[in-house]
């Protein structure tokens, strides 16, 4: 089944990938797989200027699978995850997430790797992964590097969902568009003045130049929260009731452990 789409545009110098799948966009294992055979694909690609990232339908993503958050399924869900993220850091090919209704946890997080994110007036940002009792690896560092410490752990530790007009006041969302069509065409032309004219060769050492303290933050933290995650959080009581409570449709009762 295949779960991304993905189109060359603007002569072949943009890589348009739209996550496809009916259920919202979720980022299940299957779709980290073709994902990454798709970064792999780009490595050898020395034309492209610019990866962009969009959801079919009405909606961005709302997230990694909850089921694969399982404990039996956490460590192979996140290594695939979070390879997907040391890849794009190693590419270092600019990448602009386009955005429309929801874009939430690991959906966000993907959002949060590239270089730019536009959305529209129907987007809604968040990371609600603490309502179920778990924790964000890759968002725990990448917003406090885009947005600061303060806002981060804002929405870290509430797991509150913002609107467009509020991620753009944090510095979260670079431009907002009035529907899901301007956002297209509004995209189009930013493409067509700020990237084409440009070498791809030179816009790659750009990003390594900008994302310098980025991607050592990165590459050094990562692998720490995939530990931290695998090894103590899952061994946890409540982390693992709140995964359960969310799959049986139900409150979390938690017991504080």
């Amino acid at each position: 089944m295949e779960k991304i789409n993905v189109e060359y545009t603007h002569g072949g110098s943009v890589a348009k990938i739209v996550l496809q799948d009916e259920n919202g966009n979720v980022l299940d294992y299957l779709m980290m797989e073709q994902l990454q055979t798709q970064l792999d694909r780009f490595s050898q690609n020395c034309e492209l200027k610019l990866i962009t990232f969009e959801g079919a339908g009405k909606h961005f993503s709302f997230g990694a699978s909850v089921e694969e958050h399982q404990k039996e399924f956490a460590a192979t869900m996140l290594r695939g995850f979070h390879r997907l993220f040391l890849s794009l850091r190693e590419l270092s090919i600019p990448s602009l997430a386009k955005i429309s209704g929801q874009c939430l946890g690991g959906g966000l997080e993907l959002a949060l790797m590239c270089n730019q994110m536009f959305a529209d007036k129907t987007a809604r940002l968040g990371q609600p992964e603490i309502t179920l009792g778990v924790f964000p690896p890759p968002a725990s560092i990448l917003l406090p590097e885009k947005i600061g410490l303060s806002r981060a752990e804002d929405l870290l530790l509430t797991g509150r969902i913002i609107e467009a007009e509020e991620a753009e006041s944090f510095g979260l969302i670079n431009r907002i568009f009035e529907n899901k069509t301007e956002l297209q065409s509004g995209t189009d032309a930013w493409i067509e003045q700020y990237i084409l004219p440009k070498s791809a060769a030179s816009l790659r050492f750009a990003v390594r130049a900008a994302r310098i303290k980025f991607n050592h933050v990165l590459g050094n933290f990562l692998p720490q929260l995939e530990s931290i995650y695998v090894n103590q959080l899952m061994n946890t009581a409540d982390a693992n009731e709140g995964i359960a409570a969310f799959i049986e449709k139900r409150k979390p009762i938690w017991t504080n452990a």
